[in-house]
């Protein structure tokens, strides 16, 4: 997790410029709750302040001259935004 901050909600600025050479971790997390969170004292856990039920899970994008390639999915994340007309391309 480097530099830029990509946040999980929108924020009142535009956020970084997306171009090749970037990699984004994509970091969802859907709560049962509300949207306020804490991080844990391992500086490392998040949780719901409301200490509700949540699922948090983690993709990473590259940004490559060629378009996306989605690091952490087999098939580059075909399947899944195929259908919402990304298509995804390998790294070369």
């Amino acid at each position: 997790h480097e530099e830029p901050p990509v946040f999980n909600y929108r924020v009142h600025d535009r956020g970084p410029q997306v171009k090749p050479g970037l990699v984004v971790a994509i970091e969802p997390m859907v709560t049962l709750g509300g949207i306020d969170t804490v991080t844990r004292g391992d500086d490392w856990t998040v949780a719901t302040s409301d200490g509700t039920v949540a699922a948090h899970w983690e993709h990473s994008v590259a940004v490559h001259a060629g378009g996306i390639w989605v690091l952490t999915a087999e098939d580059g994340g075909a399947a899944a935004l195929t259908p919402l007309g990304v298509t995804p391309v390998p790294i070369s």
